[in-house]
């Protein structure tokens, strides 16, 4: 095994591992809001180390490698944006340990009720 591909394989691992986090803070965290926000960027940095990490193993993808990578950096936020903001329009409760809902403080300042 090459130097280069030890250290593909070092990137990948850590990017697997962020993925571990990013699933096992989807399973831990108290209500959509907080599992949405841990998934999301947890799995986007883990998608992209894990994609630099297979490019710097094969650097004959890379210019593949980046541009998945740069639809999952503007995807994975995106999308995770809308749902929130789809299930907060639609009345999804936020957990009994949430301290302060910035959201609805914006909403009374607009005059809108929440």
């Amino acid at each position: 095994m090459g130097n280069h591909e030890m250290i593909g394989a070092v990137v990948t691992l850590v990017g697997s591992v962020f993925l571990f986090l990013g699933a096992l803070g989807i399973v831990r965290m108290p209500d959509l809001y907080n599992r949405m926000q841990a998934g999301t960027k947890a799995t986007t940095l883990g998608n992209l180390m894990a994609l630099l990490g297979i490019g710097i193993i094969h650097p004959a993808w890379l210019i593949k490698l980046v541009l998945i990578a740069l639809f999952v950096l503007i995807t994975n936020p995106l999308s995770s944006h809308a749902l929130a903001r789809s299930a907060r329009r639609s009345g999804v409760p936020l957990a009994d340990v949430t301290v302060r809902d910035e959201y609805e403080e914006v909403l009374v300042e607009k005059g809108i009720e929440p």
